[in-house]
């Protein structure tokens, strides 16, 4: 079965955490987009880790960690993690690339540096990772996928085109050196060395394990609000961070993915730039959950720097767990809240003088002040509890509150097996159309010609012409 793991809120809302703790029944862990800008913070019996491109799962030897072709590939960077890993106790994991994944370069660092300096005050907050050149390059298609390493005539002409394209912008933009054809052309022989031993195609080994009946846990990258199409625009990341893009990311059937585990934080924390609604605006207030937060403190796992914090709002967590389509939710760190006297709970926003519950674009998203209920703390240490009956009681009712804001959309109820037979004509001719295949050709024609006969005389024509069009070049 194929799990997703993601992210409902910013990002850090504890992924790694959730996916380390399945990885312990699981096969095979796949990362399927993003790249080295965010981490996933792990605690076990080795140490503290902060994972970039590795996925959560590396620290079992009966899994198969695998860069799906989704991933922005830093190969270097890979491979100084993988060996940082290896080099603190832990076996040496079983990892598989994807022939499909794109490289990230030196050079898209490069801009993503030149252009956050050209933004100064209006920068995106960016990591500086590379992740918005590498990502605009891959749809403008002059990136360079894993397996054209291999090929020197197509490793030219990418070189070529990308020289011509970069060094106008290094130049005259950003007046900064050009890159050199010959040097980047070195580079990529090193990578091909580095990443050989690792490469595959993970798509038909995924595929093949889910034929199989294996476990499969696909881990995401940030959260929601960070998508490019979905979250607070212009301050996202550059790739899909929904569960939907991980079947795209992976290279699997979307009808694969049966489970989808959305992580919630029990309050609200983001780095970079965008809207926040419930961000805390008292410098201490906001300081000491800082502190008190995440693991050992609120700090960037990639970029070390101080989260931005604010208490939960539960109109941005319901539109994330929706936009993932959850099946259930994952809520992390309430242990950290047990300080407060009392806990306020974001449950709509005031936009020009009206109080909304659905979470807007960003145009909107702006204006919006928060409206907050305040629910009773629970005033103890609750680290350890593993038994929910034993929660105190303001605890509980802080965690089935925030359960009820969750679910407050309301829910669809659809007949059993509704839709299968929306087109019954459609299955039927698909099935008669593939067993036809089989046929000569002469006999074909023939089943043809007296089949769309009688369906033109029941007014069904475009549908069987579109079906056996589409069948005759499949088959």
């Amino acid at each position: 079965m194929v799990r997703a793991i993601v992210g409902a809120n910013w990002g850090d809302e504890g992924k790694g955490k959730i996916t380390d703790m399945l990885a312990q029944k699981a096969d095979i862990i796949v990362r399927f987009q993003g790249g080295s800008n965010a981490g996933h913070t792990i605690i076990n019996n080795y140490g503290k880790f902060a994972l970039h491109l590795l996925p959560s799962g590396i620290f079992y030897d009966h899994t198969t960690s695998v860069i799906g072709n989704g991933v922005a590939l830093n190969i270097p960077y890979f491979i100084e993690e993988l060996e940082g890993v290896i080099s603190r106790g832990i076996p040496k994991p079983k990892i598989l690339v994807s022939d499909r994944a794109q490289l990230l370069m030196p050079y898209h660092i490069l801009q993503d540096t030149y252009e956050e300096e050209r933004l100064a005050g209006k920068a995106y907050g960016s990591t500086k990772s590379g992740i918005a050149p590498f990502y605009s390059d891959k749809y403008a298609k002059i990136g360079i996928q894993a397996a054209e390493l291999f090929d020197d005539r197509i490793l030219d002409e990418r070189i070529e085109k990308i020289c011509l394209l970069k060094n106008v912008l290094f130049k005259y933009l950003y007046n900064k050196p050009e890159i050199d054809k010959a040097e980047l052309k070195d580079t990529l022989h090193s990578y091909r060395d580095m990443i050989a031993p690792y490469l595959c195609d993970t798509a038909a080994f995924l595929n093949n394990a889910i034929n199989d009946g294996k476990d499969i846990l696909l881990e995401g990258q940030l959260g929601s609000l960070k998508d490019t199409d979905h979250g607070i625009y212009p301050m996202v990341t550059s790739s899909s961070t929904l569960a939907a893009y991980g079947a795209v990311g992976a290279g699997i059937p979307p009808y694969e993915i049966k489970e989808i585990i959305t992580v919630v934080k029990a309050y609200s924390s983001a780095v970079g730039g965008g809207e926040f609604v419930t961000e805390i605006p008292d410098k201490a207030q906001a300081d000491e959950l800082r502190i008190r937060g995440g693991d050992k403190g609120e700090y960037g796992a990639t970029t070390g720097r101080p989260r931005r914090m604010g208490w939960f709002d539960a109109v941005a967590s319901r539109y994330g767990c929706r936009i993932q389509g959850a099946t259930c939710v994952a809520l992390t760190v309430v242990d950290v809240l047990g300080y407060l006297d009392k806990l306020p709970v974001c449950t709509g926003y005031e936009i020009d003088n009206k109080i909304v519950h659905d979470f807007p674009p960003s145009s909107l998203l702006k204006k919006a002040k928060p409206v907050y209920e305040y629910l009773p703390g629970w005033k103890c240490d609750i680290r350890g509890i593993k038994d929910y009956k034993e929660l105190p009681e303001n605890c509980r009712r802080y965690i089935e509150f925030i359960e009820k804001q969750i679910k407050r959309t309301k829910k669809r109820h659809l007949k059993k097996n509704a839709g299968s037979m929306e087109h019954p004509q459609t299955t039927v001719m698909t099935i008669a159309c593939m067993n036809m295949a089989k046929m000569n050709t002469t006999v074909y024609m023939m089943m043809i010609f007296m089949i769309m006969t009688v369906l033109t005389m029941a007014g069904v024509t475009v549908i069987l012409q579109t079906i056996l069009r589409m069948s005759f070049f499949t088959y």
